[in-house]
């Protein structure tokens, strides 16, 4: 029964999801994209696609994210949004980050983008345009990725922060005290095999189309961009997703090196009690800041 009650919601919500879309009006980009997609089936092997269209995807979406938060450093008004505001970024440090980063996408990435193309065809997983689910389907889709990618990310990341290995695999993601948004991927290669399976499980339940590794790469890249910015941007749209940690929760981790294990969302931490040294910070900086407005008056 109750599995019954599941299936008749979610019908429910796909037809409201529907019906609200047939209202809206045509995106003047679709015709464009279908355009350009149906190009690349007619001139690529799907083996290019997977590949060299997933490391395409993968590295000009990471780059491109990046570029908000290092020009942030050069405008002297978005310095008050910078989080640990007496650690600025250097050269060195960002320099360090970028040759670390190049070795990771291209030796340990790299061959595990090469696995698509047979990912795909091992489970059928289309490439063609009539069979691309519609924005809604792909957005919820991402969603459920998100979700069961956190999931993995909480514990596996609260494990490598054991005192019996952290020294030797998560430490070095830790180099950075006050984080900034290229460092996202800094990491141990271990840690990118490890941390990285919690990419891979979403995909495997929820694919069935190839715009989908797409898609959540380029969400998964701008999730985790964003929280390692070290900028608290204010109207940023990420934080209208329900319980999104957001670069200040985030920030604390790297400042603390203890709690605020959850990459996405904040549940996790909430119900194993990880995040109550962060929420004792805040309250000690809202005491601090009605203490300097008091002072002020």
């Amino acid at each position: 029964m109750a599995m019954n009650d599941s299936v008749n919601i979610l019908n429910s919500a796909y037809l409201a999801v529907e019906y609200v879309d047939s209202f809206l009006p045509d995106n003047p980009l679709q015709q464009p994209f279908k355009n350009a997609w149906n190009y690349m089936l007619d001139n690529y092997t799907k083996f290019q696609i997977a590949t060299w269209g997933s490391l395409i995807v993968h590295e000009a979406s990471y780059f491109l994210l990046c570029v908000p938060g290092f020009v942030f450093q050069f405008i002297p008004y978005m310095q008050k949004y910078k989080i640990q505001q007496d650690k600025p970024e250097t050269w060195e440090k960002q320099w360090k980050c970028f040759k670390t980063l190049l070795f990771n996408h291209f030796f340990i990435q790299l061959p595990l983008i090469c696995g698509t193309y047979y990912f795909t065809e091992y489970f059928n997983i289309p490439y063609e345009w009539e069979e691309m689910p519609r924005w809604y389907v792909l957005l919820a889709q991402c969603f459920g990725c998100a979700v069961i990618e956190d999931a993995w990310h909480y514990f596996l990341h609260r494990l490598l922060h054991h005192k019996r290995i952290y020294k030797y695999i998560h430490k070095v993601h830790h180099e950075f005290v006050s984080p900034f948004g290229m460092q996202a991927e800094y990491a141990h290669p271990l840690e990118t095999l490890i941390l990285g399976t919690g990419f891979f499980i979403g995909i495997v339940v929820f694919c069935n189309h190839v715009i989908l590794l797409w898609a959540w790469v380029i969400c998964r890249l701008m999730e985790t961009i964003d929280v390692h910015s070290g900028y608290d941007v204010p109207l940023n749209p990420l934080h209208l997703v329900p319980f999104y940690a957001g670069a200040r929760f985030h920030d604390f981790h790297h400042m603390n090196f203890i709690g605020n294990y959850a990459s996405t969302f904040t549940w996790w931490d909430r119900i194993f009690g990880t995040d109550s040294q962060f929420i004792a910070y805040k309250e000690k900086e809202k005491k601090q800041q009605l203490i300097m407005k008091k002072k002020a008056n």
